[in-house]
């Protein structure tokens, strides 16, 4: 199976370009979130180095964040490169632990194998088995309790065209299905974060 970066980026538009006002953008080196500014109409989800792998990790990120931190560039959160410390990489796998369990989800959808990402090349010693196990028990929750809209919308797409051999258009009215309930103003999904 071809997985083409164009068509990741096919599916993302056309489900959240005209629902949320937000596109899918290759990146250089760094990932990055902009919400709309005078630069584009746009908010962007940029992925790293035209990697597929981080085009989803990103997604994910974006399909927790709430509503205000949408409006924030990076969401409003700190991030700190490789060679954290021990309390920081703490802190890093706290808050990865949803997003690499969503991107788990969504790498499946694609028929993709997945592995989970410490992000630390420091001096500091990484549990990556723990993490990984973390990471799985939050992806079977996500299955058992639902995922939140966003994140299930991007899923059914994503399996639509991967998995069922879905056309674009058709993959994206599937994933458009779910997003019903979250496009409603002032509605609330678990897993979003404010």
């Amino acid at each position: 199976m071809d997985h083409r970066l164009e068509d990741v980026i096919a599916l993302f538009d056309g489900l959240f370009q005209p629902t949320f006002g937000t596109r899918l953008v290759r990146g250089g080196d760094e990932p990055l979130y902009l919400p709309a500014d005078e630069a584009s109409p746009w908010h962007r989800v940029i992925f790293a180095r035209g990697f597929f792998a981080s085009a989803l990790h990103e997604v994910s990120h974006w399909c927790i964040a709430g509503a205000r931190r949408r409006e924030l560039e990076d969401y409003g959160y700190w991030y700190l490169p490789d060679g954290r410390d021990a309390d920081q990489q703490r802190q890093f796998e706290a808050v990865e632990v949803a997003p690499q369990a969503l991107e788990r989800l969504f790498a499946d959808a694609c028929g993709l194998p997945f592995n989970v990402s410490v992000d630390n090349l420091g001096d500091v010693r990484v549990d990556r088995e723990g993490f990984r196990a973390r990471v799985e028990a939050r992806a079977e929750r996500y299955l058992q309790e639902g995922l939140p809209a966003r994140a299930a919308a991007f899923r059914r797409a994503l399996a639509a065209f991967y998995h069922g051999g879905e056309p674009l258009a058709a993959a994206v009215a599937a994933g458009r299905a779910l997003l019903a309930p979250e496009a409603r103003p002032g509605s609330r999904r678990p897993e979003t974060v404010d």
